[in-house]
């Protein structure tokens, strides 16, 4: 009895497999299939801001308020003790960024415990500014 090796059998394959049967002229190359656009990095990568759009509540009635600006933009309203700010946002690496008070913030998604607000730990599903300022929802 003839043994064929796996390696064999892939080859086999492969070569039929690539077989057509109209038959062509021996100096006619085959047929190509087109070769797909690579769409950008950018384009085939989902925003995971897109799923943060809406409000984010903190303690003590302060809330942070994202809604989209155009594509990987967008407009983050923040509201603390004191009033509510408005800033212009940008979609990057994951994250949110803009810039308040002269200084580059980046909004993350964390759960509760990640934002260091005893109000706000134990929840699962929650935007972080920066260690201390953190905002949920339920």
């Amino acid at each position: 009895m003839m043994k064929i090796s796996a390696l064999a059998i892939v080859a086999l394959a492969a070569a039929l497999g690539g077989c057509d049967r109209t038959e062509r002229p021996a100096s006619e190359p085959a047929p190509v299939s087109p070769t797909p656009v690579a769409s950008s990095p950018a384009a085939s990568t989902p925003d995971p801001a897109q799923a943060w759009l809406g409000r984010w509540n903190g303690p003590e009635g302060a809330y942070l308020q994202l809604d989209a600006a155009g594509e990987g933009r967008y407009e983050v309203r923040i509201k603390d003790l004191d009033a509510e700010r408005k800033f212009e946002g940008v979609g990057k690496d994951g994250t949110v960024q803009f810039e308040r008070d002269g200084k580059q913030e980046s909004i993350k998604a964390t759960n509760g415990d990640a934002t260091g607000m005893k109000w706000l730990a134990g929840k699962s599903t929650c935007l972080t500014v920066h260690v201390g300022e953190g905002y949920c929802r339920d």
